[in-house]
């Protein structure tokens, strides 16, 4: 089952990433990817950067950030495949940003049609 780990931060890491959680976070990839169950992630720039998009009324319509609260600011991703929820969980806990925030875990739907 694949699941999209969605890494939630509770600090504000404007000023930069501390060495020691970079460093904790490589470590983590390193160990997910190779025990096979990481198949990608990525950080992601500050919500300062971003950009909504949205049509309104058939207009564009564009938003610089930021959207959401500094505790509801998304850091980053990891996209994992394991056997099962208990797994899944086991892999966010050991995330270093659990320690310091939140690690969502949210199922991926493969086939559109279960939606139905």
């Amino acid at each position: 089952m694949k699941y999209l780990l969605l890494i939630r931060p509770d600090v504000d890491y404007s000023g930069g990433v501390p060495a020691e959680m970079i460093a904790a976070t490589d470590a983590w990839v390193r160990e997910m990817t190779e025990r096979g169950v990481r198949r990608e992630g990525a950080a992601l720039r500050p919500l300062a950067e971003s950009v909504g998009v949205s049509r309104q009324t058939g207009k564009l319509v564009t938003t610089d950030g930021p959207f959401a609260e500094s505790k509801e600011q998304m850091g980053g991703f990891d996209l994992i495949d394991c056997r099962d929820l208990d797994e899944a969980i086991e892999i966010a806990a050991q995330h270093p940003v659990s320690a310091v925030g939140m690690v969502e875990i949210r199922e991926l739907v493969e086939d559109l049609d279960d939606q139905l």
